[in-house]
């Protein structure tokens, strides 16, 4: 994909400050339904397409459920994506490190063909921008950072504004904030967002293990919190796992000062050697981990979706997936308002993006902090609570299916776009 802008320069229907996995959705949604966009991003140039999923697996990579997927594959993305590297998995296990509770998960258990697939997020991207550069009414400019946020009134509606850092000046009806968690355009639209050290950092990088992960997603609960060994297929090779360790931040600092030697042997320990020796075949990166919660998803002309919105925990690997939604919802509900005759803009729009999504973003951002606390907790009564916890879920169809459920997206009001085709025309 070329550097250089589309031929599209307006007028916009919709503006998309932000270029990443979300962003590149929204802005692929839109422009497929026939919506003039212009995306922006800080980046320079697009990702290499040829580079990405090839050699080393990237230490960035996401937990794609079955809904994402189901997603992704209508806006012609998966296939891009499969044929570079997809890793499926089948079953999860999740256990307690400080005692003997354990709960497995299996597709099969949850009527699916898969649980989701660990997809590095550059091959991701790369699929995404790939098909923007299909879509004539979609302007993607690389290199764009705003560096103001203006709201104009012309006639009886009302235009947002963002200035670019070289004076460029970019007018719609919908500015939409896809930047991130630190995200500057929520602050120039002038909305809070609650902030809350979860006093964790995650320890990421990548490893090789003796034995074959055999399309298992594992996380042990550990008393300075989750490790997490992801399954990676390299060239056929499924002995290679993503690792999130999310701890205090006195043992990522002593974790990431490890020889990969040391590291591997720590990483072994944790897991209870179920995968045999573990080799460290990447550098390990430290990530603090706050999470953030934007006190309002929209303003007049003005939303925010993925971590501009929300940030949450790694712990449930929801993270992306709960973005992807956020874009799926904002373009389902842009199109129709489009389509009873009302600007992507409209104040009516934009709050029922906000009903449907705000909601669910927070229950899951309590859930997963939930969860923090309690496996984090180092009380005899909290460890004995979970462990017996953790076995009877594994007993208990039903509350099994609810979680397996959150797990693979398959929760509340789906948007079309995320249904089966034989769903979509259902309401």
């Amino acid at each position: 994909m070329s550097a250089e802008p589309q031929s599209a320069t307006g007028p916009f229907e919709a503006i998309v400050v932000g270029g990443g996995m979300v962003g590149a959705t929204l802005a692929c949604l839109l422009g497929q339904a026939g919506l003039s966009v212009a995306l922006l991003d800080a980046r320079e140039v697009p990702l290499d397409g040829q580079a990405a999923g090839t050699g080393a697996p990237s230490m960035r990579v996401s937990a794609l459920t079955p809904v994402s997927r189901r997603l992704l594959e209508g806006l012609g993305a998966w296939p891009a994506m499969a044929a570079r590297r997809v890793s499926p998995y089948r079953f999860m296990q999740v256990w307690d490190g400080e005692g003997s509770g354990e709960v497995n998960f299996s597709a099969e258990q949850a009527g699916v063909p898969l649980l989701g697939h660990i997809v590095e997020n550059d091959v991701t991207l790369a699929a995404l921008e790939a098909r923007l550069a299909e879509l004539p009414s979609v302007a993607v400019r690389f290199g764009a950072r705003v560096a103001e946020l203006q709201t104009e009134i012309e006639g009886d509606g009302q235009q947002r504004t963002v200035v670019l850092e070289d004076g460029e000046r970019l007018q719609a009806p919908l500015i939409v904030a896809a930047d991130g968690a630190r995200s500057p355009l929520r602050e120039l639209a002038g909305i809070a967002a609650s902030e809350r050290d979860t006093g964790q950092v995650a320890v990421v990088t990548t490893v090789r293990t003796a034995r074959d992960h055999g399309g298992v997603a594992r996380q042990v609960f550990l008393s300075t919190g989750p490790l997490a060994f992801l399954p990676l297929c390299v060239e056929g090779d499924a002995r290679h796992c993503s690792i999130v360790w999310s701890t205090t931040p006195e043992e990522a600092a002593r974790l990431t000062a490890l020889s990969p030697e040391a590291l591997g042997q720590a990483l072994g320990a944790a897991i209870e050697h179920r995968l045999g020796e573990v080799t460290v075949v990447d550098r390990a990166l430290a990530v603090p981990l706050i999470q953030r919660h934007a006190e309002h998803y929209v303003r007049p002309g003005f939303a925010l979706v993925g971590d501009a919105a929300h940030s949450i925990h790694p712990l449930a690997g929801q993270g992306v997936n709960l973005g992807l939604m956020d874009a799926a919802v904002l373009a389902e509900e842009v199109v129709e308002g489009r389509r009873r005759g009302l600007a992507p803009g409209d104040a009516h729009v934009l709050a029922r993006y906000a009903r449907r999504r705000r909601g669910d973003n927070a229950a899951m951002l309590a859930l997963m902090d939930g969860f923090r606390l309690l496996f984090g907790a180092r009380h005899p009564a909290l460890t004995l609570a979970r462990n017996l916890g953790l076995s009877g879920v594994d007993r208990l169809g039903p509350l099994k299916r609810l979680l397996m459920q959150q797990a693979t997206g398959h929760r509340g009001r789906l948007p079309a776009a995320c249904r089966p085709l034989s769903r979509r025309d259902a309401g």
